[in-house]
């Protein structure tokens, strides 16, 4: 990385000083108050410190004791000048140091070896999702997590859609005749169209690699490619080493390597934003009307995925963006207005355009260009779900006829505290699954801080990562993990952590604690090790190895489903599902879209004590004569064959 070999001035030193003590203290005080109660429970323990380092914290006991050697290390310096690096050190050094602006123009060999780097960057993210991929969840069966069915509703939703993309169409009609039977968690069913609620991105981008039997490939070549647009910003930011950093931490994260697993919008969204985002930011130094249409696409593509969060990220860079159509930058003041116009068309044409695809997808799934199949999916089956505050008691304002009760009856209601509860978990979740709570939580502080002598550019990278935070407030659930709803901030704070290594390591150097690079580079090491290891009996399960066998629980109800109905005798069946009133989440109504699959699945009213309706059965049973009919009772996890 780039150092400066200048003095810095004396204001500089005081303010990195107040930076990095700021960020000791705030780490020590979560160590503190996370280990001091684990050891205050042990006073009445024989052998207090095996029983303390039996209850291991991978967020913070690591940390307990790096921060108790900080003071010493801090202390240590070189006497004798700084270290003169030769032979193949040097030449690291050098490439490292290399930036876009490096000359006037980028060179040949300057370019060859960032895209030597940005592959290596895209190779280990694809490592770390093909790892996950084989990790074996069930040892008796010897079922690795990328061989099971997927784990949620939305995912299905999602397939759903790619599916009906693959067709040609954009939503298939309903049954004629018992719709209802039919209805699926997810997916529109109503006024005759059967369709996935989603917004259209990210079954287009599911759809190809599903087209060829591979649809979580395309997952992982989403997290590929975000880490290698991770990697370019931060060499455009400040040079290969930031940018190496930055999109190593981000291929390494565990929250990545788990979500390039689950067919989720999240990854699709990330291509489209980081795309955005290393355009946006060459655009502010190039003023090229090309790298304004490249974050025009990124955008728009990811308004296509999650328009709510490619607002949220957006909107820091949009009012600069505004701010400098208006009055120009800082080195052109005076330029006339037409000369920054190519910019505002570059990004406001892809833009019109996605805006264009969404009134033609909701017209066709809605009858509204204005209306989206995810808002009618809301008001119809799920308005105790709506976004904003209070929203159990609006929401029961509107309850219909179609209402999912046990489902829609699991959302709380939203008050300023349950928000606050929810920023603080979001916020603690962001952390441990990018990186690690305690190196972040520092490097954030740093930045903070010190970081007034970084660009303003970098500014707008920690403002986005607050304004989707705020985005997300008005909703009552804290998301997957606490974070899928903020989920995009990972890969901003990979590069927060990279600016604020940058200048802490230029500080040390230029004060010659050249120590205090190792001790960086161990406290972000540990969160590795705790990452992808585990040290039974410190740690038995790694944080992504627990991460995965979390989501392994639906997964592997939804395959032993699929085993238990494999015995059905006939090929061609309808299976009436009644579901397990106590379990609210798992939901086995999956079918094609075309509704002309060997086995259907449809569901079945039944009370508590599971007992069905017999004239609805025998009606279903005249209904699809050409199928034999079962009916499985989830609560037994037994399929029963039904005669008239």
């Amino acid at each position: 990385m780039t150092e400066s070999r200048n003095s810095q001035p004396r204001y500089l030193n005081r303010l990195m000083l107040a930076a990095q003590l700021s960020a000791f203290a705030v780490a020590a005080l979560i160590v503190a108050s996370v280990e001091l109660p684990r050891m205050q429970e042990l006073t009445s323990s024989q052998d207090k410190f095996a029983d303390w380092l039996a209850g291991f914290n991978i967020d913070t006991t690591f940390y307990l004791f790096l921060l108790l050697a900080a003071p010493l290390i801090w202390k240590i310096r070189y006497v004798h000048g700084i270290r003169r690096y030769v032979g193949w050190k040097k030449i690291v050094r050098e490439r490292l140091s290399e930036s876009s602006v490096s000359s006037a123009n980028d060179t040949q060999p300057s370019l060859r070896i960032a895209w030597y780097l940005a592959g290596i960057v895209a190779f280990t993210s694809c490592c770390v999702s093909i790892g996950v991929a084989f990790y074996q969840v069930d040892n008796q069966q010897q079922l690795r997590f990328g061989e099971l069915p997927p784990a949620y509703h939305d995912e299905y939703s999602y397939l759903f859609q790619a599916k009906t993309f693959l067709a040609g169409r954009m939503s298939f009609p309903s049954h004629k005749t018992m719709p209802e039977l039919f209805d699926q968690m997810h997916v529109l069913n109503d006024d005759g169209r059967f369709a996935s609620r989603y917004f259209p991105g990210v079954g287009a981008w599911i759809a190809p690699f599903l087209a060829f039997g591979v649809p979580y490939w395309g997952h992982w070549i989403a997290g590929a490619l975000t880490s290698m647009f991770v990697f370019w910003t931060g060499r455009e930011l400040a040079n290969n080493g930031v940018g190496l950093l930055a999109g190593m931490l981000t291929a390494l994260s565990p929250g990545m390597g788990l979500f390039s697993n689950l067919l989720l919008s999240h990854h699709p969204t990330l291509v489209g934003l980081s795309l955005f985002l290393f355009a946006f930011v060459r655009m502010q130094r190039t003023h090229s009307k090309h790298d304004a249409v490249l974050a025009g696409i990124g955008l728009t593509f990811a308004m296509l995925c999650r328009p709510m969060t490619a607002a949220g990220f957006g909107l820091p860079f949009g009012i600069w963006f505004a701010w400098f159509v208006i009055r120009g930058d800082s080195k052109h003041p005076v330029q006339p207005l037409r000369t920054r116009l190519p910019l505002v068309a570059g990004l406001a044409v892809p833009l019109a355009i996605g805006f264009v695809i969404l009134f033609v997808h909701n017209r066709a799934i809605t009858g509204s260009g204005f209306k989206t199949p995810y808002q009618l999916y809301t008001d119809i089956y799920t308005p105790r779900h709506v976004y904003g505050f209070n929203n159990v008691e609006r929401g029961k304002r509107h309850l219909g006829p179609k209402v999912i009760e046990k489902y829609d009856s699991w959302a709380k209601n939203l008050t300023p505290a349950r928000a606050a509860t929810n920023v603080t978990h979001r916020a603690i979740a962001s952390l441990q699954w990018t990186l690690g709570v305690i190196p972040l939580t520092m490097a954030i502080f740093v930045f903070l801080i010190g970081g007034t002598q970084l660009g303003y550019r970098w500014w707008l990278i920690m403002a986005a990562i607050l304004a989707l935070h705020v985005a997300h407030i008005p909703y009552w659930y804290g998301g997957i993990l606490n974070w899928h709803y903020v989920f995009e901030t990972g890969p901003l704070l990979c590069l927060i952590f990279a600016a604020a290594t940058w200048i802490l390591l230029a500080t040390w150097r230029e004060q010659r604690r050249v120590l205090m690079a190792k001790w960086w580079a161990l406290a972000a090491a540990a969160s590795m090790v705790v990452t992808f290891t585990n040290i039974d009996p410190l740690w038995p399960r790694s944080r992504l190895a627990s991460g995965i066998e979390e989501k392994s629980f639906s997964r592997l109800k939804f395959h032993a489903f699929h085993r238990a109905i494999e015995n059905r005798g006939q090929p061609r069946a309808l299976i009436l599902i009644q579901h397990d009133p106590s379990d609210i989440h798992i939901d086995y109504v999956i079918n094609e879209p075309s509704l002309d699959a060997e086995v259907l699945f449809g569901r079945i009213d039944s009370d508590q004590q599971m007992s069905i309706d017999k004239e609805q059965v025998k009606s279903i049973v005249l209904e699809f004569k050409d199928r034999t009919v079962y009916v499985f009772r989830a609560n037994e996890w037994k399929l029963y064959g039904v005669r008239f």
